[in-house]
């Protein structure tokens, strides 16, 4: 049977990211600096991470090949190191495919010997993963973002001490990137806010807390398309509308960090530089990193 899988030049791909979030079965990680399929069985062969690569490094191969086989994938896995193999065993367990995990690990373990990475070190590194992910069949959709989650047991401490309406502190309309003129007042000479849709849903204090006095942008990294798009509106944000800093907020899960991606290719662009901060946020609401970079 003829299949279509993706092929990775390494010597081209310089670990951007920037094909991770266009890639929905979750089979593409940056991995030790370089993109690396870590599951050709989720890879549909349909290649929209390809013209998303700004190096070329991402080609489709059509090839005459037996249907998928753990075994052979695992072999060639092995040489590329132990965080490749971590990646692909928490892929599979994510995606409940306990016989493929089972026959990996059975490979791995009658040839510990001959590995090159220590097989206690990975069975470690991949029971902690799978235990922080919250077990098996976390993250159906492909990736860790997808994992459903019962947040109703959370305590929200009201720190208002009322009953009057909280005040929106958002300065200017539209918000999404897509929407938003690079050139209107609102962004001349102000702080920027570029959060990940899913930000202001997660955070209690996102109002008045971290909106407040700041221009807002809002976008996804993983399912909005036109990405170029975004890099030159907040090129020109920098480069027209003299911006003085920018905070990105993101959420916690992989496919999100290619929002600051976005924000450094923009400024590699730019012919201002200014001040970067990322906040990263969990899915309680929680601020977890907070640096300027």
């Amino acid at each position: 049977m003829i299949r279509e899988i993706v092929k990775i030049n390494e010597e081209k791909c310089n670990g951007c990211g920037v094909c991770i979030p266009n890639c929905h079965e979750g089979a593409l990680q940056i991995i030790d600096g370089k993109a690396r399929l870590v599951s050709e069985l989720m890879c549909d062969g349909l290649g929209a991470c390809i013209g998303h690569c700004p190096e070329s490094a991402i080609t489709i191969e059509k090839r005459e090949a037996e249907p998928y086989d753990e075994l052979e994938t695992i072999k060639e896995m092995v040489p590329k190191g132990l965080n490749t193999i971590v990646a692909h065993l928490v892929h599979l367990n994510e995606h409940n495919e306990t016989a493929y995990f089972n026959e990996a690990m059975r490979y791995l373990e009658q040839r510990q010997h001959d590995l090159p990475f220590s097989f206690n070190v990975m069975m470690s590194q991949v029971h902690d993963r799978i235990h922080n992910n919250g077990g098996s069949g976390a993250c159906a959709g492909g990736c860790p973002g997808s994992k459903p989650v019962d947040l109703s047991n959370i305590v929200i401490e009201d720190t208002t001490h009322s009953n009057k309406n909280i005040k929106s502190a958002l300065g200017q309309w539209p918000v999404q990137l897509h929407l938003i003129n690079p050139a209107a007042r609102s962004f001349q000479n102000a702080n920027l806010l570029l959060a990940a849709d899913c930000v202001a849903f997660t955070m209690g204090d996102f109002h008045p807390k971290h909106l407040q006095g700041n221009a807002l942008a809002i976008a996804c990294p993983k399912l909005d398309s036109g990405k170029e798009i975004y890099i030159e509106k907040i090129r020109k944000m920098i480069d027209d509308a003299n911006i003085n800093t920018i905070t990105v907020m993101m959420m916690e899960v992989p496919c999100c960090h290619s929002l600051l991606q976005l924000v450094q290719m923009a400024l590699s662009k730019a012919k201002r530089k200014v001040p970067v901060k990322m906040m990263v946020v969990n899915i309680k609401g929680e601020v977890i990193k907070d640096e300027w970079l």
